[in-house]
């Protein structure tokens, strides 16, 4: 493929230009965006095909690549520059339990704040200080779907906000969301992230721990947390009748929440969804609760 350079910041005003070949893709190397050029047309570099990855799993956050597992030795890491072209990659070798702060190592590049779009909507972040719930999109896409569907306007609890992957697409369906955050790192990216999507009416936010900061009743509760289950009972100090709360966990926990919920004095009926897998034959899963 024949690209020619153009520095990232005047990209919009070379979009129209005839000799830019919009059936393929551009990449980012740092400052500089290598635009794909029609045949005849001058040109700076020639690519060669890009070969089929069949590496292992990674994803783009913005324009960085992130792995998760074991640490990838040089020749995966050669792979996946090579066909993805970021500008930076980024191991994460896990998450702190309550914060969920990443343990990081910079593996090529630079790696910094992105500016990531999913779903429509703009996520700025920095992968090495906050965890972006990458792997959990079709589960925000189903969240998200349920609140539009509902008869009125949802006032929502999103425990464990992070930096908006949930909020923001709640927001974004019409519901009233409280966002609570431990992390100030993450509460100011999810402040700036409401900001950028123009929810500013659409949610409140505080920051501390999830379970001193709810207040009144809501309407849906979203706990995405693996400790999820431990803090239930918080949660069901703030709900009524027809509430629904949604609760992450790896494996089931039907029959805790099942015994929480009697001890609060209600009854519930519980759908279990499958989100992705966690490690071989074990799910992460999340656990409809509708109050009755």
């Amino acid at each position: 493929m024949r690209v020619r350079a153009v520095p990232k910041n005047t990209l919009r005003n070379i979009i129209k230009e005839k000799w830019i070949d919009h059936s393929r893709k551009a990449f980012t190397e740092g400052n500089i965006v290598w635009v794909p050029v029609r045949n005849n047309e001058p040109f700076d570099r020639e690519i060669p095909r890009r070969i089929r990855y069949q590496g292992r799993g990674f994803f783009m956050l913005g324009d960085i690549a992130v792995i998760h597992g074991e640490k990838p030795d040089r020749r995966e890491i050669e792979d996946i520059i090579n066909f993805r072209h970021p500008r930076g990659m980024l191991w994460i070798e896990s998450l702190h339990k309550i914060t969920r702060i990443p343990k990081t190592e910079v593996l090529w590049g630079d790696v910094g704040e992105v500016r990531h779009r999913e779903n429509g909507y703009t996520y700025f972040l920095n992968p090495e200080k906050v965890m972006f719930a990458q792997g959990n999109r079709s589960e925000k896409m189903r969240i998200a779907q349920m609140v539009r569907r509902s008869n009125s306007a949802e006032r929502v609890a999103d425990m464990f906000a992070g930096i908006g992957y949930f909020t923001i697409p709640m927001a974004g369906s019409g519901a009233k969301v409280h966002a609570i955050e431990i992390n100030p790192v993450a509460f100011e990216y999810l402040n700036r992230n409401i900001q950028e999507n123009n929810m500013s009416d659409l949610v409140t936010t505080s920051l501390g721990d999830c379970r001193n900061q709810l207040y009144a009743t809501y309407d849906r509760i979203i706990m995405g947390h693996f400790d999820a289950i431990s803090m239930l009972p918080s949660a069901l100090s703030h709900v009524h009748k027809g509430s629904i709360i949604h609760i992450h966990s790896i494996g089931s926990v039907e029959d805790q929440i099942k015994m929480q919920v009697d001890c609060a004095g209600f009854s519930a009926v519980i759908d279990v969804h499958k989100v992705k897998k966690y490690r071989p034959h074990v799910w992460h899963m999340v656990q409809d609760v509708t109050i009755s």
